[in-house]
């Protein structure tokens, strides 16, 4: 039983790993090939562009159905992301959560993970999302690392409803250690969001994680 336990450990960081923390197994698409000779691009640098950061709306016309869960269709993060689409590609062969394509489209996106069986608003367990961290600065990830902060909203619309979470907790872990509770089925229901961090070590391969969990506005955190 044991050895089974540890197996089912290993198997998890194995996926947080590779697949379901927004990061690519091929190489993602860079500015210029300086990017890939220049060891300091590998760390997480802030983008050229300035992120203005806006103000939290009021609760009043944003979350007008708390509670029933969605399927999420975009995110909004005050000062962050301005509905971010969110796709749902399948998991790998592997059964490790799909990411978004590496395209224009796909590094300003979040996947969601449909095939863990858990909706935003669901009564328990993780929603799981993902975002891409790029080296030049310019992807989704990027904006997280650089301006999601616990306290802070995440507002998810989709079928016809809106979700509004707070952010309860960030933590970074180093990739090969991977975070088992990423993945939690049960527990109180929270988003669980992932992107890659630290120093970038080849391509695809990043250093950390850096995961976010947030829990809806009107649940105690």
């Amino acid at each position: 039983m044991r050895s089974r336990a540890r197996l089912r450990i290993a198997v998890v960081a194995a996926a947080f790993l590779v697949g379901a923390a927004g990061c690519s197994t091929v190489e993602e698409p860079v500015a210029s090939t300086s990017v890939d000779d220049d060891p300091v691009a590998g760390m997480v640098q802030e983008p050229s562009r300035t992120l203005t950061p806006s103000p939290s709306p009021t609760r009043r016309g944003m979350c007008d159905d708390e509670g029933r869960p969605v399927q999420p269709t975009s995110i909004t993060i005050p000062g962050v992301a301005q509905r971010a689409p969110v796709l749902s590609p399948p998991r790998d062969a592997n059964g490790i959560p799909g990411v978004p394509p590496l395209s224009g489209e796909g590094k300003a996106a979040f996947a969601w993970d449909r095939e863990q069986g858990i909706r935003p608003g669901d009564p328990r367990g993780n929603a799981l999302l993902n975002a891409h961290t790029w080296p030049d600065g310019t992807a989704l990830g990027n904006d997280l690392l650089i301006g999601l902060r616990k306290g802070d909203r995440i507002v998810v619309q989709g079928s016809g409803a809106r979700l509004c979470y707070r952010v309860s907790e960030r933590v970074e872990v180093m990739a090969a250690d991977g975070l088992p509770r990423y993945y939690a089925t049960d527990g109180p229901h929270q988003l669980a969001i992932v992107a890659c961090s630290g120093r970038r070590l080849g391509p695809g391969e990043w250093e950390k994680r850096t995961v976010w969990f947030a829990t809806l506005e009107d649940q105690p955190v």
